[in-house]
């Protein structure tokens, strides 16, 4: 799983799951374009800290202007785009539900975001990756982060269960378009993760969400960011050269497809 010198886009780094994902992949030697709409520089600390190698971006993905500029960024600071993490989501700041009492806005936006934003970020990467596999041997990759609550259908959150389904479909479409460009698309959908997101969804009812969440589980633990960091990094790299179009759960034995 090797993927020391590869450049690796990664949107929503600010914190959470997307700042691990970047402080692992630092670690191992990619050199990270860590992207968000809040500020970076704590996650550009990590990595610094470890020695890695990384620039800290601004990044709106619901703007296609600004997913450009990210790109252009690492494409000056590193010269290439190898893979592109889009782990960037509308997540804590929802509110839960019932279907019906959804606000529409509060609806649109988890759309612009979840959705649109890795169609925005897909956009501005793709096009620099495919410069960068005529350069040199190997393929590129995407990876998009769905969730647990698309496989499973998640009551009470039906807009962000319906983003990361649309995550899903968004990820198998690409993958056949990309093919041919020996572009890999494959999606991650793991389980609630204990991070400042899952609890600022559930509120006042997250210990006894995460409680339910892990009795619903095979491996009866829940899930924490470095959980995902090794299938991460393995969707990456060039060992998983020949996977594309799938959604892998890390979820602790939830659904098993």
């Amino acid at each position: 799983m090797e993927v020391r010198d590869k450049v690796v886009a990664i949107t929503g780094a600010a914190r959470g799951l997307g700042q691990e994902f970047a402080r692992s992949l630092a670690a191992a030697g990619a050199r990270v374009i860590a992207a968000d709409i809040n500020d970076c520089a704590a996650t550009l600390e990590l990595i610094e800290a470890e020695n890695g190698s990384g620039i800290a971006v601004r990044l709106d993905v619901t703007d296609a202007a600004s997913a450009g500029a990210m790109i252009a960024a690492g494409l000056k600071a590193f010269g290439r785009i190898d893979a592109l993490v889009n782990n960037a989501a509308l997540y804590g700041a929802l509110h839960g539900g019932r279907f019906d009492a959804i606000d529409d806005a509060e609806w649109d936006a988890a759309m612009a975001v979840n959705v649109k934003g890795i169609w925005n970020c897909c956009k501005a990467a793709v096009p620099a990756m495919r410069q960068s596999i005529r350069q040199r041997a190997g393929g590129g990759s995407i990876v998009n982060i769905a969730s647990l609550a698309a496989t499973y259908g998640m009551p009470y959150g039906l807009h962000y269960t319906t983003s990361k389904a649309a995550v899903i479909g968004l990820t198998r479409g690409l993958a056949r378009e990309l093919g041919r460009d020996r572009i890999r698309v494959n999606a991650l959908a793991p389980s609630a993760v204990i991070t400042e997101g899952t609890r600022e969804f559930f509120g006042s009812k997250v210990e006894r969400a995460l409680e339910t969440i892990k009795t619903g589980q095979t491996i009866q633990r829940n899930l924490v960011p470095a959980d995902l960091t090794g299938t991460l990094m393995w969707l990456v790299s060039d060992a998983s050269g020949f996977v594309t179009g799938q959604t892998i759960a890390v979820d602790g034995g939830t659904v098993m497809l």
